[in-house]
């Protein structure tokens, strides 16, 4: 399936596609409602409540930077979130509540871990799949980490080189890639339909509860250290 829209548009129409698919459930506008205008932390964190996503990755789609303070990552702890993901899923309902409220009480990484800085293979150019591989590293997750929490959580199998040519664009978004990076980031298939021009997919693709109540699970864990992961990883290894 192709892309409607072969320029990759700027953030002032990419929020207004967002802004429009909540009233008319495809954008119609190329502008934000007047007086939005540059965009506020406020109206993002409103906007992303209302489309289902973090306001960090709202950031990255209206090109604001994201503050140093949400990108403290462990990167040793991204290697663990596979195994965290394939035990999560397994869980009952109630199980992964509780995992999600046991990840939340270790807190935050601790400041000595400096803010992750983009490697020279990390340069992406402008594009969809670069803002969708921008977000996954907002939750920790390197190319071989995605790859393979993306097969988990929805079936799409990608190597890891495949998920840099995504995020190079080398490779072209389609149906299927979309559904893979909307699982794992916790976003309606109708969400990123809606921002892309894919609008042919939007009825047929749910997520079920347990990839839903997991991908939130890896965004409340993204700060934490490899042992903080490990000991919520082993949590769900005991449920």
């Amino acid at each position: 399936m192709a892309m409607e829209f072969p320029v990759y548009p700027n953030p002032e129409v990419l929020l207004a596609r967002l802004v429009w698919s909540q009233d008319a459930g495809v954008p119609q506008a190329t502008g934000l409602p007047k007086g939005e205008l540059p965009p506020t932390e406020e109206f993002l964190s409103q906007l992303a409540d209302q489309v289902g996503m973090h306001s960090h990755d709202l950031f990255l789609i209206a090109g604001l930077a994201i503050p140093d303070d949400a990108l403290h990552f462990d990167e040793e702890a991204s290697r663990e979130l596979p195994e965290l993901v394939r035990r999560t899923l397994a869980l009952p309902a109630f199980s992964r509540q509780q995992l999600r409220d046991r990840a939340r009480s270790l807190g935050e990484v601790p400041q000595s871990i400096p803010p992750r800085k983009k490697r020279a293979f990390e340069q992406y150019p402008p594009g969809f799949g670069s803002l969708f591989v921008r977000m996954l590293a907002l939750r920790n997750l390197g190319w071989s980490s995605a790859a393979k929490v993306m097969y988990m959580m929805s079936g799409v199998y990608l190597s890891a080189a495949t998920i840099g040519a995504v995020g190079r664009g080398v490779k072209e978004l389609d149906a299927e890639l979309l559904n893979g990076f909307a699982a794992v980031l916790g976003v309606p298939v109708a969400t990123l339909a809606s921002l892309t021009g894919m609008h042919q997919i939007v009825a047929s693709r749910k997520h079920s509860a347990e990839v839903i109540d997991t991908a939130a699970l890896l965004w409340d864990v993204r700060h934490l250290t490899v042992a903080q992961v490990r000991q919520v990883s082993d949590l769900a290894d005991n449920r």
